[in-house]
């Protein structure tokens, strides 16, 4: 947590699950109650992309980390925010001090299966 201290901020991204799980029990949508959660889960990805990309577009550098559980609870205290949300991730932004640094990744013909 100390390696962010020199950012501009930082943007907490959470569910609301009490929302979600009144989705996933509402008898009118029964078909898609296992599906409630994935689509949080989805929708989080996207208004995390989303907003990365915004402020990256606007020339900051962006960082996002996933230290939930191991800080939620200090977090909901220190906000005194409501039990049913849960912290999905932590989003930093500020100047750019470098390039980032290479990455390694699975080679592409074992992560992506093309089926025709």
């Amino acid at each position: 947590m100390e390696t962010f201290k020199q950012s501009f901020g930082s943007i907490l991204f959470f569910t609301d699950m009490d929302v979600v799980k009144a989705y996933a029990d509402n008898p009118k949508i029964a078909t898609y109650q296992y599906d409630e959660y994935n689509w949080s889960e989805q929708a989080q990805g996207n208004a995390q992309f989303a907003v990365w990309t915004g402020l990256e577009e606007n020339g900051l550098g962006v960082n996002i980390q996933h230290y939930n559980p191991l800080i939620s609870t200090a977090v909901k205290a220190e906000f005194k925010l409501p039990s049913s949300w849960q912290l999905r991730a932590e989003m930093n932004f500020g100047s750019i001090e470098g390039n980032a640094k290479d990455k390694d990744f699975i080679d592409d013909e074992t992560r992506f299966k093309l089926f025709q």
